[in-house]
């Protein structure tokens, strides 16, 4: 294959796919700085800018081959980086700021939990499978904090809802990559499609969203848990490679 020339097409293209990636971590300045102003809806709606670019970037990067075109730049940390601000530390910023945990340093003692948590979950060397999957819950802590706005938590019940989740990215299950998962492919992107609308319509609604609707989009957490569920157990199951013994 021919080298790609400095100033090609491919490369300018594989420079706005890493651009379009990094505009998460501006993303997560707006959410912190808009979660100490108050504006709990304004950053729910960032998180959900935020998942469309996490959910798109991805198959750009692969549609123009950038790891090929711009092979000295890492395309998956970058990801890596955003992920972790837009999944995980803006969320913790908005559930102790707005209130949703405990007041005080015992609030920030909460938050760093989930942080602390995801350090780990996002530089394992097996976050992500083979087959496509992540290894232990794979940091959807803004999706948790959707829940917990929408729901109303009390600090109380915030917080039990964080510790069970972080005790989850340590339990050796895999969870389905909705992009990149092989198996119920078509109808896993379809319902994530279906959620990230909901979603909107729930935050059109707020502060009184219609229960009917949150209820429904509730359906896809529930998929996405068995499909895991589901997943895990199958590749337990699988025969072990053949081992070649030693003469």
């Amino acid at each position: 294959m021919a080298r790609v020339e400095e100033n090609s097409p491919a490369r300018a293209a594989a420079v706005a796919v890493h651009a379009y990636t990094a505009l998460g971590a501006v993303l997560a300045l707006a959410m912190v700085h808009l979660s100490y102003q108050g504006e709990v809806v304004a950053v729910l709606w960032l998180f959900l800018l935020a998942m469309v670019i996490d959910g798109t970037d991805g198959f750009l990067a692969r549609r123009f081959r950038v790891a090929e075109v711009l092979p000295g730049f890492d395309g998956a940390l970058l990801d890596n980086i955003v992920d972790f601000l837009t999944y995980a530390f803006a969320p913790m910023v908005l559930l102790w700021s707005a209130g949703y945990l405990p007041s005080g340093w015992l609030g920030g003692a909460v938050a760093a939990v989930p942080l602390l948590a995801s350090c780990y979950q996002f530089c394992r060397t097996d976050a992500k499978t083979e087959d496509h999957l992540f290894t232990g819950f794979p940091s959807y802590w803004n999706i948790a904090a959707f829940y917990v706005v929408v729901l109303g938590f009390a600090p109380a019940v915030t917080t039990m809802v964080l510790l069970v989740l972080t005790v989850l990215v340590f339990v050796p299950v895999g969870y389905v990559y909705p992009s990149r998962t092989e198996h119920a492919w078509r109808p896993t992107m379809t319902l994530t499609a279906g959620w990230l609308a909901a979603y909107a319509v729930i935050l059109l609604g707020l502060p009184s969203p219609s229960p009917w609707l949150v209820a429904l989009s509730a359906v896809y957490p529930v998929y996405y848990v068995a499909l895991s569920l589901h997943l895990t157990r199958r590749r337990r199951r699988r025969p072990a490679s053949p081992v070649a013994l030693a003469d």
